[in-house]
């Protein structure tokens, strides 16, 4: 089936950046634009956004640089970047259509609108939708929390859940922005009918800077012959924790606009954690960030593939 633009109203942001900071401070300029890197052993800087949770989930904010502890394939490396002020974000909102959603479409396009209405003035997204086929609302990012409400309600319905295609076509609407990159997406089934795999939309995530969020919805309808219980694709949840975004599994609608919120809240209280990759070998590095205080939880991206194309060029101190 062909991936369709409808005329509409919407936006989008990242994960893995460089060194916007940098920039700022030399010249002014704005965090959306693209950051820059600087040369000192391998000259690629590795940046984490970074959610920290304490025992009872709640966002943790007021953190210190010395209670982080970053590692590249199990060895610690300095901090050379620590900031938690607000970045723009870029993000685009793709949203399940599809046959099974038909009973809550209405409880998912209003809890996307809490997300929505909670986007900061220099964020920017795109809604899009998916199900047999895959549409957005417009082409550009508009940072016009009303039109991007309004958008939400024009998105067409269908068949199948086209999901691992959705998040794809999603990365390739993110492909040329500058800043944070982030995919919001929400499921209430398996992937059906999509040309890309899971193995390969990892492979991009990896290679990529997108964080993504995945809301999956366990939901019941009826198939034209029995009632059915959907269940959300559990790759998604592999796809968030791999991106250092999140994923929430819900059982009931009335869960829905809170999940959409905390979202919106999380993503505005992330940290900056930037390290100096060891060395540009091509291959895949994992990566984790451990937290020095008890109780606390952190949540950034898994992985980065080292390799000098990634990071783009350097320039010298």
């Amino acid at each position: 089936m062909p991936i369709l633009r409808a005329p509409l109203a919407v936006a989008s942001a990242s994960a893995v950046g460089l060194v916007a900071w940098l920039l700022v401070a030399a010249t002014g300029v704005g965090a959306q634009q693209q950051p820059p890197m600087f040369r000192g052993g391998t000259g690629a800087i590795v940046s984490l956004f970074t959610t920290v949770t304490d025992a009872e989930r709640r966002l943790v904010t007021d953190l210190e640089r010395d209670q982080f502890e970053v590692l590249d394939n199990d060895r610690p490396q300095p901090l050379v970047i620590f900031e938690n002020e607000v970045r723009p974000i870029t993000v685009v909102v793709m949203l399940d259509t599809s046959v099974s959603m038909t009973a809550n479409l209405t409880f998912v396009r209003d809890a996307a609108e809490q997300f929505l209405i909670r986007l900061f003035p220099d964020d920017k997204a795109k809604v899009g939708a998916f199900n047999d086929k895959i549409e957005v609302a417009r082409d550009e990012f508009i940072n016009d929390r009303d039109a991007l409400v309004s958008d939400t309600r024009g998105l067409d319905f269908g068949n199948s859940t086209r999901l691992w295609d959705a998040v794809g076509f999603s990365f390739d609407e993110l492909q040329n922005v500058a800043g944070r990159k982030v995919l919001l997406i929400f499921t209430d089934g398996e992937d059906a009918g999509s040309r890309s795999s899971h193995g390969s939309i990892m492979d991009r995530a990896r290679q990529g800077d997108v964080m993504v969020y995945g809301i999956g919805l366990e939901s019941d309808y009826f198939n034209g012959q029995q009632r059915v219980r959907t269940r959300p694709d559990g790759g998604l949840q592999r796809l968030a924790e791999e991106t250092g975004g999140g994923y929430f599994l819900l059982k009931r609608t009335a869960e829905l606009a809170p999940t959409f919120t905390r979202v919106a809240q999380e993503l505005h209280s992330q940290y900056v954690l930037g390290f100096e990759a060891p060395q540009l070998d091509g291959r895949v590095h994992r990566v984790s960030v451990r937290m020095k205080q008890p109780g606390m939880t952190a949540r950034a991206r898994r992985s980065y593939v080292a390799a000098p194309e990634r990071f783009g060029p350097t320039e010298a101190k």
